[in-house]
């Protein structure tokens, strides 16, 4: 009997989900204030992890993303659906709730 091999569970985002990971939020704040997890709000900032193929219109065509992997972006506070896959958190995400693509 062969042995069994663990195999890693791949998300893909269809339509116009995002799958994003949070980026860690800062644990003290620039005056050497450490700030605790009950006061912590959630993470508004994360990272591209996959991105769908886009929304179809009434046409039929579909309407690509502006994002890719590796993308860092800001979303809306308390939006989108959390997964925890392989012990990894991620978050997945409309485009709606996309705010803005970090430059920096």
């Amino acid at each position: 009997m062969p042995a069994k091999t663990a195999t890693k569970t791949e998300l893909v985002p269809l339509a116009d989900r995002i799958v994003v990971t949070a980026l860690k939020q800062e644990e003290e704040t620039a005056s050497g204030i450490i700030i605790p997890d009950t006061v912590k709000e959630k993470p508004q900032q994360a990272e591209v992890i996959a991105v769908g193929p886009g929304k179809r219109d009434e046409h039929g065509t579909r309407q690509a993303l502006d994002l890719a992997p590796g993308d860092r972006v800001l979303y809306a506070k308390y939006s989108g659906t959390d997964v925890k896959l392989d012990g990894i958190d991620y978050i997945v995400l409309e485009e709606k709730n996309i705010l803005c693509k970090l430059v920096s």
